[in-house]
């Protein structure tokens, strides 16, 4: 059974200037939201401190096997700490240095949230000590056999924690509420390295052992580890790139402006405070983007374009160092605290390198999405509000344009409401004064509070932060953002005829361009057209996954047989969930179609992570 934990205290700047029923409703819910449902931990009985772990990577057997020494507070004299944990064989505990054997139970299994691990301690307690070793089926771990990776010759294994998967590799007290400093010692097969969100090494140990500090407190969903043939190259004095040895130039080239966007992110809201900035290029199945994990963020080798045309993701995981990594959300109902920060903070440091009119590209193609999302779960639908209850669901279905993009327009809402360089101000010194800790949505509604409106009641209906926060869709005042390029698009758009179409490369020339144009394309087209545009743009042999994606999704939808290899090939080959899902999802939207899914599929799933199978496999239900 889920733990009951007294309800926090919510600020009432809302209730004080309205006695509207369904307001307060909302906001007793926003009470109810700011428990973390998702972890059986009892953080304010007992809490971890810090972590020593001590592992060894077995790829025969696929498993990890060692302890996880945790030093903790015993808040209140407890004789009972608790720990969440998803599959994980615990063989025995022991308690400080003594190494006194404890009784252990297991509860129940729940599903998402696993199996409460509950440890019996003293008063006086220091250190616990959980000897373990992961389930075959540890769902934040991923095995690579040698072909599934790019150098065909070795073994590859990277980590998924988040959000609630760090519980099925390490027994943690897995809520983002929960901080704690690391040290780590794994041992892995000799010709390969080791990496964590830790100060890495940059060449392989002779040995196979490996040793990691992670100096910061940090929440338990950026623990990380990867292994394999990884080389490293230099970017900048405090970046650089990991990647497998073949594609370690192509990487290298990539990111070269790495070095000027950590300038770019500190001339806005301070210091850099981890140390490094390293970027680890995994696998292809690697479900996500990015992962901001600290001082090494994994990135999808899909970001490898050629051109350097998709580097805001490199931008928005830098961002996750000041929103998520230093100030995170305390329970992933509030999700939007991490990202939607962290899309207004990357799309600055974009304006910064690149210019405003890139970013403002950037800022209607989210926008696109944002009303898409939005039409796709209705616009009453309470997933859409900001707040959102996932309580008994996985809180992964959070990862939507609904985090990212409409916590991204009220962030950009308030900044046009108070002028950017008051709300630059505001930022720089939230990321200051809550630097290492989690941050509460009563707590945000606090700053806001008394940090900018200060009781202006005109600026308070402004900004209309209830509204965006509490309410679903999006506010009836808002404005949609304007591109000029993509105006000059859309004129192209009108009399769109097959032999307009020729020379139009000349006039949409980058990545962002292209992609606007695809997905304002009718969604109705002719083979002659669609042939036209192909000649034009060679969208089908394309090595762009942004552009492959929206292509091949226009594709399916007109039954255009010259792109379906290419598309079978796309989907065994790349398993990042943005890109894979809206192609399944239309192929599935008819009889032949779902058919060629299903063929597709076979061969797809054993190259996917858990997180992209898990929702595959439900849309193929």
């Amino acid at each position: 059974m889920i733990k009951q934990i007294p309800v926090l205290i919510i600020a009432t700047i809302f209730l004080s200037c309205s006695g509207d029923k369904a307001k307060k409703e909302n906001v007793q819910n926003a009470e109810k939201a700011e428990q973390d449902t998702h972890s059986f931990a009892e953080p304010q009985q007992a809490v971890v401190k810090h972590l020593d772990l001590r592992l060894k990577v077995d790829f025969d057997q696929k498993n990890l096997s060692g302890i996880a020494i945790w030093t903790i507070v015993n808040k209140t004299g407890t004789d009972e700490m608790v720990f969440d944990t998803k599959g994980l064989e615990i063989s025995r505990i022991t308690l400080d240095e003594e190494q006194e054997e404890t009784f252990f139970v297991l509860g129940d299994e729940e599903k998402f949230l696993g199996q409460a691990l509950s440890v019996q301690i003293k008063p006086g307690t220091k250190k616990i000590h959980i000897h373990y070793k992961t389930g075959a089926d540890a769902a934040a771990l991923q095995w690579l056999n040698p072909q599934q990776t790019a150098g065909k010759a070795h073994p590859f294994l990277f980590t998924q924690s988040q959000a609630i998967l760090a519980r099925s590799w390490i027994p943690c007290q897995d809520s983002p509420s929960i901080r704690f400093t690391y040290t780590a010692a794994i041992e892995v097969p000799k010709e390969l390295m080791a990496l964590m969100s830790a100060e890495n090494p940059q060449g392989k140990s002779k040995t196979g052992k490996y040793s990691f500090t992670q100096p910061s407190p940090i929440p338990s969903y950026l623990m990380a580890l990867a292994v394999g043939d990884i080389s490293f190259r230099k970017i900048s004095g405090n970046t650089g790139v990991y990647a497998e040895p073949s594609l370690l130039d192509q990487s290298a080239w990539e990111f070269a402006d790495m070095g000027k966007m950590v300038g770019a992110a500190e001339k806005l809201y301070g210091k850099y405070l981890w140390g490094r900035f390293d970027v680890l290029v995994l696998p292809p199945s690697f479900p996500f983007g990015g992962m901001e994990n600290p001082l090494l963020t994994f990135v999808t080798p899909t970001v490898i374009a050629g051109d350097r045309s998709l580097v805001s993701l490199i931008a928005h995981e830098l961002a996750h160092s000041w929103s998520g990594n230093l100030v995170t959300n305390s329970t992933w109902n509030n999700f939007w605290l991490n990202e939607g920060f962290t899309v207004y903070f990357e799309r600055r440091i974009i304006e910064e390198l690149y210019g405003a009119e890139e970013a403002k590209m950037l800022e209607v193609l989210g926008y696109k999405e944002l009303l898409f999302t939005v039409k796709e779960l209705g616009d009453k639908s309470p997933d859409t509000r900001l707040n959102v209850d996932f309580t008994g669901r996985d809180p992964d279905e959070g990862v939507t344009d609904i985090a990212y993009e409409k916590g991204f327009f009220f962030l950009k809402s308030i900044e046009e409401a108070i002028g950017r360089a008051q709300f630059d101000n505001f930022l720089k010194a939230y990321f200051n004064k809550y630097a290492f800790k989690s941050m509460s949505l009563s707590e945000f509604e606090n700053e806001l509070e008394t940090q900018i409106i200060k009781g202006d009641t005109a600026l308070k209906s402004k900004i209309n932060a209830y509204g965006w926060i509490y309410q679903p869709g999006l506010p009836k005042n808002f404005k949609a953002p304007v591109s000029e390029k993509f105006i000059q698009i859309d004129e192209l758009q009108k009399n769109l005829s097959v032999p307009a179409i020729a020379g139009l490369t000349s006039k949409i020339s980058s990545t962002n361009e292209k992609v606007y144009f695809i997905k304002t394309l009718p969604q109705q087209l002719s083979q002659d057209k669609l042939e036209a545009i192909d000649k034009e743009f060679d969208f089908t042999h394309s090595g762009n996954a942004e552009l492959q994606c929206a292509w091949y999704t226009l594709a399916v939808k007109n039954n255009y047989a010259a792109a379906y290899s290419k598309i079978e090939e796309f989907l065994i080959a790349v398993g990042r969930r943005k890109f894979i899902l809206p192609i399944y999802k239309e192929l599935l939207a008819t009889p032949e179609g779902k058919q060629k899914a299903i063929e597709i599929y076979k061969k797809a799933r054993p190259n996917y992570h858990f997180v992209a199978y898990n929702t595959v496999d439900d849309m193929m239900k």
